[in-house]
């Protein structure tokens, strides 16, 4: 059984205080392979290094919403990195209007720009949204997002956004939210989501999912959450291992697979 965990910050504290000892969990508990999360330019360096020294993690490229007093990335930069074999996606990117209030048009125009980057890179985009989920696919729509395609990321929505963002050909991703008692919109989500848009992730150090609510996420934790969607789907945890990790290989091109001897 291959489990990847599509969308984890190993370089975040705790968990980048040995990056080594938190991969080797993970694999442990089935984890094959992992795509660590860049959110802004200052720590890029960083993250592509963790890709670089482990041929299991891949890497993306961009700054989160809430990065408000982060140098931006222009689209030339952006697409720039993203020539680096082990980029293989733009973001995390997109909008959040729970942490950030006022006017948020540079928010907006962040998002736009890694759209352009992902079409002119031909990579797929990581998008985050928090409550700004009509704004998101308005956006998403207008500047063109289904041209590269990507995941919507820890997804926490309800099954009306999820269809939508289906249409326009991204993928869904469940965090740990998803095995929270409160969290039965999106339950109804893993439930009806088509098998073949699907992804688990951990968003590592945050979210852990029961039954280690409460504590430091790590990707090793990714496992519970891809039991939990197989329990509400009816199918084993295999069945969900394979599919994830088939979608992920499709829709992350650039990611190699690894050889049986890894």
């Amino acid at each position: 059984m291959e489990l990847v965990d599509s969308h984890c910050h190993v370089d975040f504290a705790p968990l980048g205080d040995d990056v080594d000892a938190v991969l080797d969990a993970a694999r442990r508990e089935g984890g094959r392979y992992f795509l660590c999360i860049s959110v802004n330019m200052r720590d890029f360096p960083r993250v592509r290094a963790i890709a670089e020294a482990n041929a299991d993690v891949f890497c993306s490229v961009g700054v989160h919403p809430n990065e408000r007093d982060e140098e931006e990335a222009a689209t030339a930069r952006l697409v720039a990195e993203a020539r680096d074999p082990r980029v293989v996606a733009i973001g995390e990117t997109g909008l959040d209007y729970f942490r950030s209030t006022g006017d948020l048009d540079w928010q907006r125009e962040r998002f736009a720009r890694h759209i352009a980057a992902a079409r002119e890179a031909n990579l797929p985009l990581v998008i985050h949204t928090r409550a700004a989920a009509t704004d998101t696919l308005a956006m998403m729509r207008g500047e063109g997002a289904e041209e590269a395609g990507g995941v919507m990321h820890c997804f926490a929505e309800d099954w009306v956004v999820a269809r939508k963002a289906l249409d326009l050909g991204f993928y869904i991703s469940f965090s740990g939210i998803v095995t929270f008692k409160s969290a039965t919109d999106l339950q109804e989500v893993a439930r009806k989501v088509p098998a073949d848009r699907m992804l688990v992730e951990t968003d590592a150090p945050y979210l852990a999912p029961v039954p280690h609510r409460g504590k430091t996420n790590q990707p090793a934790f990714v496992r519970h959450t891809a039991e939990f969607v197989a329990e509400l789907r009816g199918e084993t945890l295999e069945s969900v291992a394979g599919t994830t990790t088939e979608n992920f290989f499709r829709l992350f091109s650039r990611a190699g697979r690894l050889d049986a001897s890894y």
